[in-house]
């Protein structure tokens, strides 16, 4: 059976590190890319099973990416999976349309994003 793929899509090198090992320790394939650039240039290559993406990001920000890959029939059912600083209070209401599996405010437990990560991934709600 193949790896499900995470793919991080976040500018902080730290976060990226430490995600790698918890998320490899579990069984999955981990995947970074620090820009929204990035992201749409990954799909490309290989299709996730889900995406963390932050809304903080250089050039394209996380809406404005997420915006442009939903546009893309192929990727519309990806699950997508905000951390973001801002408080969800504040930005949340974004995402409504957007179709996104959770949202996480930074700093989060790592226990429950991996379980939200399990979660999108086998498609329970």
């Amino acid at each position: 059976m193949d790896k499900k793929i995470v793919l991080l899509v976040d500018d902080d090198p730290d976060l990226a590190k430490m995600l790698k090992v918890r998320i490899e320790a579990e069984g999955y394939e981990f995947t970074h890319v620090g820009d929204g650039k990035g992201l749409l240039e990954i799909l490309n290559i290989k299709k996730p099973d889900v995406i963390l993406l932050d809304i903080m990001l250089p050039g394209m920000d996380g809406y404005s990416v997420l915006r442009e890959m939903r546009k893309n029939e192929k990727y519309t059912n990806i699950p997508v999976i905000i951390l973001s600083a801002k408080e969800k209070k504040k930005v949340g209401d974004l995402f409504i349309l957007e179709k996104i599996s959770f949202f996480i405010e930074k700093p989060f437990d790592i226990k429950d994003l991996l379980e939200k990560i399990r979660i999108a991934i086998e498609g329970e709600r």
